[in-house]
C-alpha cells in the first residue's frame, strides 16, 4: 500500500474540498489511489448530505453570466459553509455551470435545479453530489434575471475569485435602440456604481420602494422627530420632506453617480441618449451581495485540524 503522507492528503483535500480527516481515511481505504479516494468520498458523503441541510450556508459565490447577444443576464448565488470551499475549483466551476443553465433553463431556484448541467445531471444533483464530496451543507440560495428587447444587459462581478464569479454581482438592463456597445459600457459603469455607492439603491424609482420600507423609515423619522419637542403638525410637513430626501438617496436614479458625484444616474441615463440620438431608459437592476441576511456560523479552524494530524502546533 502507498504512504499516506501529508502531502496527499493535502491534494485530495485541495482537489475535493473535503475534511482532512475524511481525506485521510479515504486514502487508507483506498490504498493511496487518489481517484479512488475521491469516489470514495462522494459515495460516503452522499447518505449523510441530508445531515447537513439544516448547518448555516452563508458563504460561496456569486456568479453572473451574460448570453451571446448581450440582451439577457442571470445571477445566482451558490452558498457554502466556508469560504475555503469558495476557493476550490470544483465549487468554481459548478457555480459557473449553474449560472449557464440559468440563462436558458428556467427563472427561479427551482426551475434551474430541475434543469440538466451540460453533462446531463440536474443542477440539484449537482449540488446534492458537492455536499457528498466536500462535506459541506450547500444550496443554490436564489437567481435572477434580466433582458431587453432592445439594448444592453451589463455585468459586473466585485472581488472576482475567478472567470465569471465573486463575491458581489451586479446586473443593470439598459432599454433603448441605440449602440449596444455604449448601451453596455454605461451600463457596466452604472452596475459598478451600484456595487460600490455607500447607499446601496433599494429600487430604481420613489414609485418603486416597498411601501413597507417607506412606512418603516417614516416611523423611525416620526420618533426621532417628536423627541425633540416640536408640536406635532410641525413634525408632519418635517417628515414629508426627509421622507423625499431619504426616498433620493436610497433610489437608484436619483443617487449621485459615483464617477461623476455631480451628476446623477438619471442625469448620466439622459446625456447617453443624448449621444445616441435616441430614447435609453434603465429597465432594472439586480445587486447580490454574498450572504446577505444569513446567519453566518463560525468556520472550523482547519490550521488546527492540519497540526492535529501532523502532531505539529
Amino acid at each position: 500500500m502507498a504512504e499516506i503522507t501529508a502531502q496527499l492528503v493535502k491534494d485530495l483535500r485541495e482537489s475535493s474540498g473535503a475534511g482532512m480527516m475524511d481525506c485521510k481515511k479515504a486514502l487508507v481505504e483506498a490504498g493511496g489511489d487518489m481517484d479512488a479516494a475521491t469516489e470514495l468520498l462522494r459515495k460516503k458523503g452522499l447518505s449523510k448530505a441530508d445531515k447537513k441541510s439544516g448547518r448555516a450556508a452563508a458563504e460561496g459565490l456569486v456568479a453572473g453570466k451574460l448570453s451571446d447577444d448581450g440582451k439577457t443576464g442571470v445571477l445566482v448565488e451558490l452558498n457554502a459553509e466556508t469560504d475555503f470551499v469558495a476557493k476550490n475549483d470544483t465549487f468554481q466551476s459548478a457555480a459557473r455551470e449553474i449560472a449557464n443553465v440559468a440563462l436558458t433553463g428556467g427563472e427561479g431556484v427551482d426551475a434551474i435545479s430541475a434543469a440538466k448541467t451540460s453533462k446531463g445531471e440536474t443542477v440539484g444533483d449537482l449540488v446534492v453530489g458537492m455536499i457528498a464530496t466536500i462535506g459541506e451543507n450547500m444550496r443554490l440560495r436564489r437567481s435572477a434575471r434580466l433582458t431587453v428587447g432592445a439594448g444592453a444587459v451589463s455585468l459586473y462581478l466585485h472581488n472576482a475569485a475567478g472567470e465569471g464569479v465573486g463575491r458581489l454581482g451586479v446586473l443593470v438592463a439598459l432599454e433603448g435602440a441605440g449602440d449596444q456597445a455604449v448601451l453596455k459600457d454605461v451600463g457596466r459603469k452604472i452596475a459598478m456604481h451600484v456595487a460600490g455607492t455607500p447607499m446601496p439603491p433599494l429600487a430604481l424609482s420613489p414609485d418603486d420602494l416597498d411601501p413597507a420600507a417607506v412606512e418603516k423609515e417614516r416611523k423611525f423619522l416620526t420618533e426621532q422627530a417628536l423627541e425633540s419637542g416640536k408640536p406635532l403638525g410641525v413634525v408632519e410637513k418635517m417628515i414629508e420632506g426627509r421622507i423625499r430626501k431619504w426616498q433620493e438617496e436610497v433610489v437608484l436614479l436619483k443617487q449621485p453617480f459615483v464617477m461623476n458625484p455631480d451628476q446623477t444616474i438619471e442625469q448620466l441615463v439622459a446625456e447617453t441618449a443624448k449621444t445616441l440620438g435616441s430614447p435609453v431608459s434603465v429597465k432594472g437592476f439586480v445587486r447580490f451581495a454574498l450572504g446577505e441576511g444569513v446567519d453566518k456560523a463560525e468556520s472550523p479552524d482547519f490550521a488546527a485540524e492540519v497540526a492535529s494530524m501532523t502532531g505539529k502546533s
